[in-house]
């Protein structure tokens, strides 16, 4: 049986454009720049489809812009920089594993994929309620003595 009988030129995959894109995404990057490209996309798929993904970007930069101006030490901010960055991380991590998950399951119920997304979403959640109680210690003192002058 020839390669022709078994894909016909009008295959789904053939005539699914994200699936010509995709082709080839099992293999490694050729370079340096196709990686941070691919790693871009990532993140740039993320902050456009993940309202939650926003949200934790701002309140980063309005903790970071707090500290800024609170004069906070350079080990401060950068703990706060830090956290922030977790809870980022954790909300790509968060987005990948749906984004698998959903892949396997499709469109069924199974719950262990629930179990999987829940614990994800978890994850973030733990995450950014520690951003805020670390943010909180760090910049609530030096507040309260700006406010009190």
């Amino acid at each position: 049986m020839s390669n022709k009988s078994i894909i016909s030129p009008k295959s789904s995959t053939e005539r699914d454009p994200a699936h010509l894109k995709r082709e080839l995404s099992y293999k490694v990057a050729h370079n340096l720049f196709v990686s941070f490209k691919y790693a871009w996309s990532g993140l740039s798929y993320t902050f456009s489809t993940q309202r939650n993904f926003r949200i934790h970007t701002v309140m980063g930069s309005v903790a970071l812009s707090f500290g800024l101006i609170l004069q906070l030490q350079p080990v401060e901010l950068a703990v706060i920089a830090l956290t922030s960055g977790l809870v980022l991380v954790m909300e790509l991590l968060n987005t990948a594993l749906e984004a698998v998950v959903d892949l396997t399951v499709e469109r069924t119920y199974h719950e262990l994929a629930k179990i999987a997304k829940d614990c994800a979403a978890a994850s973030v959640l733990v995450s950014a309620l520690a951003a805020v109680i670390i943010a909180a210690f760090l910049i609530i003192p030096p507040l309260i003595i700006l406010l009190q002058k």
